[in-house]
């Protein structure tokens, strides 16, 4: 595995503005028009740019480049973030859906990130994953549109679980830039 550059030249591919990942233009999370009523598609809009801003952080590397390990002895890396928002998406259908949970995606603790090797295959498989289970949880919780709803067992809302799902796409966006950064200097917005 490379190891990280030391002190990477900070670059953006914005050119209006330099100090962003993409120009406003340019940016696919910009979108025209009014902004969502209601607290469910604001919640709906939120996620959706998350994991957008996610994939952009990962766009345009190989699998080294995306299974680059941060700072020893931390196992995180894009690749890993991808497979581990995977995981997370599959255990909260088991915290809103009744029944036998799903099994885990990547077995032991830690196996999301541990897993995260320079393959292509990985790769495919981990980005194919993640379309899975974000669909299928989506899936669940459009049948679930009363915010104050309170889901199987555990009797969590679907608000809170809303809301928990943009805390941590948000946060692991921030782990993204930096990690992005120190691939390959790219910095972002």
């Amino acid at each position: 595995m490379g190891r990280m550059s030391d002190q990477p030249a900070r670059w953006s591919q914005a050119s209006v503005y330099p100090d962003m990942w993409a120009d406003p233009d340019d940016d696919p999370r910009n979108s025209e028009g009014d902004a969502p009523e209601g607290e469910l598609a604001t919640l709906l809009d939120f996620l959706s740019g998350y994991r957008l801003t996610l994939r952009m952080k990962c766009e345009g590397l190989d699998p080294e480049q995306l299974a680059r390990r941060s700072v020893p002895p931390s196992t995180m890396s894009l690749l890993g973030l991808i497979r581990h928002l995977a995981e997370v998406e599959r255990d909260w259908q088991n915290w809103i859906v009744d029944g036998e949970p799903l099994p885990s995606l990547y077995g032991e603790d830690d196996g999301d990130f541990l897993g995260a090797v320079a393959d292509q295959a990985v790769v495919d498989a981990a980005y194919a994953d993640l379309e899975r289970e974000q669909a299928a949880t989506d899936a669940v919780l459009a049948g679930h549109p009363d915010l104050s709803e309170r889901l199987a067992k555990d009797g969590i809302a679907v608000r809170e679980l809303m809301v928990h799902r943009v805390e941590e796409y948000a946060r692991h966006c921030g782990h993204a830039d930096l990690l992005r950064e120190c691939v390959d200097g790219r910095v972002g917005q």
